[in-house]
């Protein structure tokens, strides 16, 4: 038998035509955001979360990377009305550099017809610049019961 997590979130969610920041970059970037975690704050070790930016607007796409975290340092939950809103903090890579990010994710009651991730800030990297609607039931948070 596992170990139940007390809060945490699976996340495998896509949300498109988003218009995003880079740090020392002015204004936006438009692409499509694909974001997978299993994070358990019972098993912070043991957790992952990725972001994969695919830059749809400039030639060649220049702006796309893939993020992926070495280390999730803290994992909270928050029951807000119906919803659950998991907030997850810690380091990850992009293009051999470590930084540090956080990503809130809102998994909405099915009335609600999408979930939200509400942000995700790679700190003087990328900020996904405002809340993302994804898929009804691509979030799955853990713990707001």
């Amino acid at each position: 038998m596992g170990l139940e997590c007390l809060c945490g979130a699976k996340v495998d969610a896509v949300s498109c035509n988003n218009n995003v920041m880079f740090y020392g970059q002015l204004g936006t970037v438009r692409g499509d955001l694909s974001y997978y975690a299993n994070v358990c704050v019972t098993t912070l070790g043991a957790s992952f979360l990725s972001l994969d930016f695919e830059d749809t607007e400039t030639c060649g796409g220049v702006n796309s990377f893939l993020f992926v975290s070495d280390a999730i340092t803290n994992v909270m939950c928050e029951q807000q009305g119906q919803n659950c809103k998991v907030t997850v903090t810690g380091t990850g890579v992009v293009n051999n550099i470590q930084y540090p990010f956080t990503a809130v994710f809102v998994d909405q009651t099915a009335m609600a017809n999408v979930d939200i991730v509400q942000s995700f800030v790679i700190t003087s990297f990328f900020d996904q610049n405002g809340a993302a609607p994804v898929e009804q039931g691509s979030i799955i948070a853990l713990g707001c019961d």
